[in-house]
């Protein structure tokens, strides 16, 4: 089916341009989501009796747009959940997750201005893509941990997604006990268990 742009879309075309796309995505997404119009000789007519407030109200979008973005440059979000030994989350942190964050810190973001493919599934330092408009994206830094106190590490540089990071072991001292105990002849008996002195 071919359509009329009423505003920029990303690997489509820009505002007027007249493309043909699959009728199901005209059907379902561009048509009920005001994002474009049947190409035909009536609404072309329509299309260029309204383009300059379809262009005054895609600059006003763009404005808002970069304001929000120009707040969110930079800023890194804690998220608490629950995880195993291994980082690995008991649930994840999806698209609706990051809107609810974000919203509980002050800024309206859709759904479907989250550019994420898969959910964040391990704990860490994650970052997420938003578009808030065709020409305004930002990423966004998510410090999915399981306390504050973890988080606060993981800012700065600590890697706490094995389990000896999370109780404290110390690799490098462990990896000399067991160089230790392996040059040591007494250390060991024959079925690998401490020998027994009585």
């Amino acid at each position: 089916m071919d359509v009329i742009l009423l505003e920029r879309i990303a690997k489509l075309g820009q505002m007027g341009e007249t493309v043909k796309v699959r009728d199901g995505y005209a059907r379902n997404f561009l048509l009920p989501q005001g994002k474009a119009l049947r190409a035909n000789a009536a609404n072309k007519s329509r299309f260029e009796a309204e383009r300059a407030t379809l262009e005054a109200r895609n600059l006003e979008r763009k404005s808002e747009a970069q304001q929000i973005a120009e707040k969110l440059d930079g800023k890194t979000f804690v998220v608490v959940r629950s995880a195993g030994e291994t980082g690995q989350l008991y649930g994840s942190v999806a698209a609706r997750d990051v809107v609810q964050v974000l919203a509980d810190n002050g800024f309206t973001i859709g759904r479907n201005q989250v550019d994420m493919n898969n959910p964040v599934k391990t704990i860490g330092l994650h970052i997420v893509p938003l578009v808030l408009h065709a020409d305004v994206n930002v990423k966004v830094t998510f410090n999915v941990a399981r306390s504050a106190d973890e988080a606060e590490r993981q800012l700065k540089g600590e890697d706490l997604s094995s389990a000896d990071a999370i109780y404290g072991i110390d690799e490098e001292a462990a990896a000399e006990a067991a160089e230790a105990a392996a040059n040591d002849p007494d250390y060991l008996d024959e079925d690998g268990e401490g020998e027994d002195n009585a």
